[in-house]
């Protein structure tokens, strides 16, 4: 079979795919991203940024976090082919970084931190603020657990949002205050360190 028939397979099976919306996998998939992105927990960066610069591009970072969640989400697996990783040892992986990202919003503490940017263009805020590391690999262990469409929606939602909280970061700092965003943060790390071992439990027998 030559490449040309490969790529028609594939987009045959695209276009004539059934759908499976499950609205509890929105949910899930929504609060996972939502805990890992942590927006509210970003506003003093974001703040920071828009007092540096005077501006923040909220609309062009929001399409081009978008973008680059979709694509890594339809993309991101065949990256790991080449590379001869699988999705389960993907997942796995996925869930310990999940695991940290939980344990830094539960304790208050940092264990890595990228140096913060020195301009709010798309690059900082799109990636690695919004669609960083810790995103693209919650959206491949997602993938491994749940359908594509209901990520897709998941991460529209988050997306949406992410566009309101750049707009009005001042604002919504002033309403929740410092304590009202650690407890946030505290909150969804709890939510976030279950989801976690609950995906290094369903994929960790499939590598073995």
């Amino acid at each position: 079979m030559n490449q040309v028939e490969i790529y028609k397979r594939k987009f045959a099976k695209i276009f004539n795919m059934e759908f499976h919306f499950n609205f509890r996998e929105i949910i899930t998939a929504s609060m996972v991203l939502f805990a890992v992105i942590d927006i509210l927990g970003s506003i003093p960066i974001i703040i920071g940024l828009r007092n540096k610069v005077g501006h923040i591009q909220s609309e062009k970072a929001s399409v081009v976090a978008a973008i680059i969640m979709v694509a890594f989400l339809f993309l991101g697996e065949e990256i790991l082919n080449l590379i001869g990783i699988d999705v389960n040892s993907f997942a796995v992986a996925g869930a310990f970084i999940i695991f940290f990202l939980a344990i830094e919003m539960i304790l208050g503490i940092t264990l890595y931190r990228d140096d913060e940017p020195e301009s709010a263009s798309i690059v900082p805020i799109a990636f690695p603020l919004i669609a960083g590391a810790g995103t693209l690999t919650s959206l491949l262990s997602l993938r491994a657990e749940f359908y594509v469409e209901n990520i897709i929606i998941a991460i529209i939602v988050n997306i949406i949002f992410v566009f309101i909280v750049l707009k009005s970061s001042v604002k919504i700092e002033k309403m929740l205050g410092s304590g009202g965003v650690n407890v946030i943060r505290k909150v969804f790390g709890v939510i976030l360190m279950a989801i976690a071992v609950k995906l290094f439990a369903a994929n960790i027998n499939q590598l073995f």
